[in-house]
């Protein structure tokens, strides 16, 4: 039920402008590649494994054959002919002896021309169509285990993290997570990932404050999560991170481990640890075409500028994200469904109204996009180290999020910025989280702001000035305005950042049989 009474016209008129301020990126994200996207694409067409003798450690082998055919003959006509013509020429079993071969500096890779071509572009499709099958196999799994073991039986779902560095001891945690009622387990990365520029290969017991997104750690802690789905009667999702200098790589090994949700949001990569916007923009693309065919729904990371910016003077700039995300997503071919769009509880509890704010805030949210599972993020910028005055503020955050009737919910801890919490500290957010929505979880029914009282006042006022931005950003370039600070008050400019040599502009005869065959959805 719409309780703002947003103006139809003012809402057409932020989508309009959003898909106006975003066409320039998506034609600049359509125009070029990257080494992660091309990454990516063998990875679909089945390249596996690490070289384990070099001398930095292990190398993933899909990092050697990229980078070699980059310095033989460049990208711009796309990884997949390069590397499909020297297996045949090679007369080579597959991929990994390939790039064996590659190591030992047995292959030179050319460009094939005529007939050569026309082969190795049949051959890498047939590939890549091998590894969107098991993508496809995966989506059709999670729904028959959904029929069969059910969703949550209410809403919000219940999101927590566990990250201890080893993903056996993760394991241990996300079962008791899920017997104690959380329904969806996110294992939070090791610090720093999303800098690195190869994915590592195989179990890990070394993060740092998270443990390190693998293709390995993707299919332990799904089993371990498909086991205990069994046991607790209901199918429990697992996140992880698609985002950073791999997000493309990282969808793929996603869609083929069957994950279920996976943050994907350029800005943060941007933003936050100064990734170039371009070449986060062109992977944030294919890796949510690979998402929208596994079926995954994708977190975006809005709450992340209010932990850098005031909660309630740049409120707007979090409803402007949310609607180019919305459009981004559409154009990549994610539905609403899919599309969990990020928001947070972060205004300064000391400022008088600021529970009422923080209810105008979610609710415009949840007007604006009535059929996508928000993700609504729990205080942590002005968590004191007071525990006890954090359970309570966290035990608001999730009256907010039933009241707003958000769909996910991150589960607060007391012990914010204290120390990594521990099982018990989970234990305690969780039974702070069951005891609100068991005593008002039917509370909304009976939620009716006043027409003229202070949350619809402050939802339109946002609205209004998200307008507003929108229209700037339309006439400066929305590249322009994450240059000028204008979300997050960080300023990134379009050819600074890391991993800006790894973007690469499109001849006109590129060929990416993984990027045809998604776009044709």
């Amino acid at each position: 039920m719409a309780l703002l009474d947003l103006d139809p016209k003012v809402v057409a008129t932020a989508r309009e402008l959003a898909a106006r301020a975003a066409e320039p990126v998506v034609a600049l994200a359509k125009a070029h590649t990257t080494v992660a996207v091309e990454r990516a694409t063998l990875r679909l067409a089945g390249i596996t494994g690490a070289d384990s003798t070099h001398r930095a450690g292990d190398v993933p082998w899909v990092n050697r054959v990229v980078d070699t055919v980059r310095e033989h003959c460049g990208l711009e006509h796309g990884v997949v002919l390069p590397v499909f013509h020297a297996l045949r020429e090679h007369n080579l079993a597959g991929l990994t002896d390939l790039a064996e071969a590659t190591a030992a500096g047995q292959v030179r890779y050319s460009l094939p021309t005529g007939r050569d071509r026309e082969r190795a572009g049949k051959a890498a499709t047939a590939a890549v169509i091998k590894g969107l099958k098991i993508v496809d196999r995966n989506r059709a799994q999670r729904d028959r285990l959904v029929t069969r073991l059910g969703d949550p039986p209410r809403r919000p779902w219940i999101y927590l993290i566990v990250a201890t560095g080893d993903i056996d001891e993760d394991v241990v945690q996300a079962k008791n997570a899920a017997r104690a009622g959380a329904d969806v387990i996110a294992v939070i990365r090791s610090t720093g990932q999303s800098l690195l520029d190869y994915v590592p290969e195989g179990a890990t017991h070394h993060g740092f404050a998270g443990t390190y997104a693998t293709q390995e750690n993707f299919r332990i802690m799904r089993a371990a999560l498909d086991d205990v789905s069994a046991e607790v009667g209901r199918y429990v999702r697992l996140t992880n991170y698609a985002s950073g200098l791999c997000m493309p790589e990282i969808a793929v090994l996603a869609g083929l481990q069957r994950l279920d949700m996976m943050l994907n949001d350029s800005m943060y990569g941007i933003l936050f640890r100064d990734i170039n916007p371009v070449r986060t923009f062109v992977d944030q693309r294919f890796s949510r075409q690979v998402h929208a065919r596994a079926g995954i729904v994708i977190n975006t990371g809005e709450d992340n500028y209010l932990t850098t910016d005031d909660a309630v003077d740049a409120a707007h700039t979090v409803t402007v994200s949310q609607l180019l995300n919305e459009h981004f997503a559409h154009e990549a071919g994610l539905s609403d469904h899919l599309l969990g769009l990020g928001h947070a509880f972060e205004i300064d509890p000391k400022i008088p109204g600021s529970f009422r704010l923080e209810l105008a805030h979610a609710l415009l949210a949840r007007e604006l996009f009535p059929d996508a599972p928000l993700k609504w993020m729990p205080p942590t910028k002005h968590m004191t180290g007071n525990v006890f005055e954090g359970y309570l503020l966290d035990g608001f955050f999730t009256l907010a999020g039933v009241l707003t009737g958000q769909s996910i919910l991150l589960v607060g801890m007391m012990t914010e910025a204290v120390v990594t919490p521990f099982l018990s500290d989970r234990d305690l957010a969780l039974a702070n989280v069951r005891y609100v929505l068991d005593a008002a979880g039917g509370l909304a029914e009976d939620f009716r702001p006043a027409p003229d009282g202070l949350i619809v006042k402050r939802a339109h006022q946002v609205l209004g000035e998200a307008v507003d931005l929108l229209a700037r950003i339309v006439d400066d370039g929305l590249l322009n305005a994450i240059a000028d600070g204008t979300f997050g008050l960080m300023k990134r400019p379009a050819d600074g950042g890391r991993g800006a040599d790894g973007v690469v502009e499109k001849a006109d005869d590129y060929l990416n049989p993984a990027s045809e065959l998604l776009e044709a959805r």
